[in-house]
């Protein structure tokens, strides 16, 4: 790939947040679908306060349709699967035809669950499932290394953020962490280092972070 432009190298650090956005939030969707069908209709606003997201959704129903499937709601899993997909597309040289392949899949699988679903989380699998596949084969590929660590430092830092704010155990937490910070410390784009420094201090409170959650997310968006 050689010297990286700025636009390509946004392009792939997009491309890292949008695939890891709708795997997590897909995941984590299914914890607060089942506490709506079992327990609380209205679950789905705790996760969109988690999430900063507008409850704009009238009811479990609505939020369940538009959340997972509506282009117009700019939060939803298929608008944020739609922007990963033009992020590839535009990279298509430099991540092959075989790797563009699983993002299109997981489009389609997207767009066949809304078609055809009557199952949500056994229709929607596959939707993780390619996008497993696209990481992997993302690593046989993507020969530059360069765009390799932009793909997955926007990766980490998506999935980073997402933990926090989803209640996630530290454990899972500090293992996500130390994962961007490998990833950052290699790509050659300047990122703010105070930041950096700051979220680290935070995260070295271990359990007790929590206390200093906003000051943690905070420097995770000034980052970059």
């Amino acid at each position: 790939m050689g010297i990286i432009s700025i636009e390509k190298a946004d392009h792939l650090f997009w491309l890292g947040r949008y695939t890891e956005r709708v795997f997590t939030t897909l995941q984590t969707f299914f914890k607060y679908f089942d506490r709506m069908l079992d327990m609380d209709e209205k679950a789905y606003q705790t996760f969109c306060g988690k999430l900063t997201i507008p409850v704009i959704y009238e009811n479990m129903d609505d939020f369940i349709d538009k959340y997972l499937f509506s282009l117009e709601d700019p939060n939803s899993v298929y608008s944020n699967m739609m922007r990963a997909f033009d992020n590839a597309v535009i990279l298509r040289d430099e991540l092959s035809s075989d790797t563009l392949s699983y993002i299109q899949m997981a489009l389609d699988g997207i767009e066949h669950a809304k078609l055809h679903g009557n199952a949500l989380a056994y229709d929607l699998q596959p939707v993780k499932d390619y996008l497993y596949a696209f990481w992997g084969c993302l690593d046989d590929n993507v020969e530059d290394e360069e765009g390799r660590n932009i793909i997955k430092c926007g990766k980490y830092l998506e999935r980073l953020d997402l933990y926090m704010r989803l209640d996630f155990p530290y454990f899972y937490i500090e293992k996500e962490f130390n994962k961007f910070l490998n990833r950052l410390y290699k790509i050659r784009i300047g990122y703010n280092r105070k930041e950096a420094d700051k979220l680290t201090e935070v995260m070295n409170l271990k359990e007790g972070w929590i206390v200093r959650q906003q000051d943690a997310l905070n420097a995770l968006w000034n980052i970059f």
